[in-house]
């Protein structure tokens, strides 16, 4: 009898292992802004993200003519050009909450009081010269604050992520524009690829193939349930949502019909 119930304690603990092992992970896209009072990137929508417990919130960042990094998906805001204007003609720009447009300073201040992981985006800049600055000033400001710990890269920009990889070999940098197969992104250093849906339906094959490999696989931004039990099917490791409460909740009933 106690030898039977070793055995199924076992079975059960390996169950369990591979429950936690097979569990997608939900990423906020640009936060949870969707929640009320929040924005798109704002402060708020990072916060709300915090509080709904999801995997990670994703952020877009970009860097003023002099050089300050700021958060927002857009190259403009308000009519003003971000990468071409100086910090103090857009300081007082606002989003949609109310809340002014928040430096990464700023942004990265809010994020040590949350404990979620920080999926930085990194927007290339009107020169490689001036993103390779935009990466050297976006590392340097995550490390003063002591979050590179929590913090994964994403950019579409391919110069951008190499230069990433060279600044912090030890941090998950990710591939966005899904032109790369998994063999070219693994050669080049990359943790993983974080592809649209589309790509990962034109391309089924690069699921197992990232498998095979240690990639980590991502698909964004995927709003519909019936997509997303789609790519969880055939291996997403993470999902990227406008959408990331009913995501939670999702696949937690996923899990329970397991």
């Amino acid at each position: 009898m106690k030898k039977f119930l070793l055995i199924m304690t076992c079975h059960m603990l390996n169950l369990l292992s591979l429950t936690a092992q097979d569990k997608v992970q939900i990423i906020a896209h640009r936060g949870y802004w969707q929640s009320r009072g929040s924005a798109q990137n704002s402060i708020a929508a990072l916060e709300g993200a915090n509080r709904i417990r999801v995997y990670g919130s994703e952020f877009d960042v970009q860097m003023t003519v002099d050089n300050v990094l700021v958060v927002n998906h857009d190259g403009s805001i308000k009519g003003i050009n971000i990468n071409r204007s100086p910090y103090s003609v857009l300081k007082d720009s606002t989003l949609t909450n109310g809340e002014k447009i928040p430096t990464l300073r700023e942004y990265l201040e809010a994020a040590k009081h949350t404990d979620i992981r920080l999926i930085f985006e990194l927007k290339p800049s009107d020169t490689p010269e001036r993103t390779r600055e935009a990466v050297r000033l976006s590392v340097e400001m995550v490390r003063e604050k002591k979050l590179m710990h929590r913090t994964e890269f994403i950019t579409f920009g391919l110069d951008a992520g190499k230069e990433l990889i060279r600044l912090v070999p030890d941090a998950a940098v990710y591939y966005l524009s899904g032109d790369l197969s998994p063999k070219e992104l693994k050669n080049l250093g990359f943790a993983g690829l974080d592809y649209n849906y589309n790509v990962m339906r034109k391309h089924p094959e690069w699921f197992k193939q990232a498998k095979a490999l240690g990639l980590a696989i991502n698909v964004w931004t995927v709003n519909d349930l019936t997509l997303m039990r789609e790519m969880i099917d055939a291996g997403a490791d993470f999902i990227t949502t406008d959408i990331p409460n009913d995501a939670l909740i999702f696949v937690s009933s996923k899990l329970s019909a397991n």
